[in-house]
């Protein structure tokens, strides 16, 4: 009996050694817990991240910040001309009232045949002006009196609308046709029968966007108001409530 209470005891003291090392374990999965249960080797991929959330800091307070609120122009239009065409033509319905409808902007480029960089160029400075990236325009069909082969880069376009459509049109009016050399007013008769108006301009650095020291070449432009006007004198007299400035 004396022999088996001794094998007993030994088989008992084991046990309690074993349970040593699991209160010595303790600290570490502690340590896990507070690490989020990661390994060491997790703190390699935490240094990226905090990188790239510096470099985002840093690009927002760099970044202008963003117009808010509607454009002048459409407060303007909501106001007052709509008001003003509707007692002019007699409208019923205030949907009836011609408005705006798009801007498009057409630049040519004819040297671009021999050189291909002056449509980047041109392009570049038409997205400057616009505030958005314009359309490279290419040829059709190829004419061989002008060196001129089928999809080559000719020009480039822009069509706007909604805000940016309404801001440019105040920089038109306020800035750009004021700077005009010798000008005398816009052409009322340009008009195309449905109430579309177009304009040129023979230097695109009227713009104030456009540095006249850093322009490699003056490039003229074809300016298109598309309304929804049904008549040229609804359409007259909408662009003339935007003080367009017509020639008497």
């Amino acid at each position: 009996m004396a022999d088996q209470e001794e094998k007993k005891g030994k088989k008992e003291k084991p046990t309690k050694a074993e349970g040593e090392p699991k209160a010595a374990k303790a600290p570490k999965e502690a340590k896990a817990k507070s690490d989020g249960g990661k390994p060491d080797g997790g703190e390699k991929g935490k240094k990226p991240a905090k990188a790239d959330k510096a470099e985002k800091s840093a690009e927002a307070a760099e970044a202008p910040p963003e117009p808010k609120g509607p454009p002048r122009l459409r407060i303007e239009f909501d106001q007052v001309v709509r008001k003003k065409l509707s007692e002019q033509f007699g409208y019923k319905n205030p949907m009836q009232v011609p408005m705006i409808d798009k801007v498009v902007i057409n630049m040519g480029i004819g040297e671009a045949v021999a050189d291909r960089k002056k449509v980047e160029s041109a392009a570049s400075d038409l997205a400057l002006i616009s505030g958005q990236k314009p359309v490279i325009t290419k040829s059709r069909k190829a004419i061989s009196t002008y060196k001129l082969r089928e999809n080559q880069p000719i020009g480039c376009k822009v069509t706007l609308r909604k805000a940016r459509m309404f801001e440019f049109i105040d920089r038109l009016i306020n800035i750009a046709l004021p700077r005009v050399r010798d000008f005398r007013g816009l052409n009322p008769k340009s008009f195309d029968g449905r109430g579309n108006y177009s304009l040129g301009l023979k230097e695109h650095i009227v713009f104030p966007e456009i540095d006249y020291d850093k322009a490699a070449e003056i490039w003229g432009m074809d300016i298109t108001v598309c309304t929804t006007a049904r008549t040229d004198d609804e359409a007259r007299a909408l662009l003339t409530a935007f003080n367009f400035p017509f020639r008497q």
